[in-house]
């Protein structure tokens, strides 16, 4: 049985569908597709069924589905051994969408120089998205903001990056009083979902501010091209570059110091994959300390 079969059809009932299973494992749906009906034909039964737009698992499928996956868990942990001193074997990784253009070009490069037989698989996602999948098995580690609450005993945490946390103005307001401009200037808000968006709100009930709100969104570089079109200001973390280019922009120091945004890695200690999580870490601390220094 072809363990990426498998793995096919385990993340298609995690996802609920084909269409993104295609895109997370950088196939077409209908290869997907393929894969699924291969192993039904080994199997013998159905294992998926359509219900709308969603595909979800028959009685057969939920009855194999503890077992595929620990039997690619097994699978991965075998392919993770040292032979001879190599470091192998697949790592699945989630990454914020800042982190994934900042701060992992860097971390991957170094991972793969030290360790070129490590598989990755990078999945994007919200700090909160990913936190859970890391808990849940999905993820070996994740890339994230860190959570404002005491992480599971069994899950370890290292701090990469601390973003400070800054009011961003068009150009024109550079001069300005960065508290005044929240009170007094439309404002496009962090989402509150995001972990990030809760320090923005942390801080504005902190500093007694009541913003008057204009938008509410998820997407720290869309705020930062609204701002720069002079529809308002905003208190995002300042995020390690790249920013979306030919901003217009201010990036104003807050009043009260000490509010950042602290990026790390976060994982469960004993999981198949733990020796590549410990390498990945090691690199990852390692290419940090390299970034800040040229900055």
């Amino acid at each position: 049985m072809d363990t990426r079969f498998l793995e096919s059809f385990v993340m298609v009932v995690e996802t609920g569908s084909i269409a993104e299973t295609a895109r997370r494992l950088y196939l077409t749906p209908a290869a997907v597709a393929q894969r699924l009906r291969a192993l039904e034909a080994e199997i013998g039964k159905p294992l998926v069924s359509r219900v709308g737009r969603t595909v979800r698992p028959t009685e057969t499928g939920m009855a194999i589905l503890d077992r595929a996956q620990l039997l690619l868990r097994t699978a991965r942990e075998l392919r993770a051994i040292d032979v001879e001193g190599v470091l192998s074997g697949s790592l699945r990784l989630g990454a914020t969408s800042t982190a994934l253009t900042g701060l992992m070009p860097g971390i991957l490069s170094g991972l793969m120089g030290r360790h070129p037989q490590i598989e990755l698989y990078i999945v994007p996602g919200t700090s909160v998205d990913l936190y859970h999948q890391v808990l849940r098995g999905e993820l070996d580690a994740a890339v994230i903001v860190q959570p404002q609450f005491a992480i599971p005993k069994a899950c370890d945490w290292q701090l990469l990056h601390e973003e400070p946390m800054v009011v961003l103005a068009p150009e024109a307001l550079r001069g300005e009083d960065p508290h005044r401009l929240l009170a007094t200037q439309p404002f496009m808000r962090y989402d509150r979902n995001h972990w990030g968006g809760q320090i923005v709100d942390r801080y504005l009930r902190y500093a007694g501010l009541r913003p008057r709100e204009r938008f509410e969104m998820d997407a720290l570089d869309a705020i930062a091209a609204m701002v720069d079109r002079g529809l308002g200001v905003s208190l995002v973390p300042d995020w390690a570059p790249p920013w979306p280019e030919g901003l217009r922009i201010a990036k104003l120091p807050l009043p009260i110091p000490g509010w950042v945004r602290s990026v790390g890695l976060f994982w469960v200690r004993m999981t198949p994959a733990a020796r590549l999580v410990r390498a990945l870490r090691e690199v990852a601390v390692d290419a940090m300390a390299e970034w800040k220094g040229r900055g």
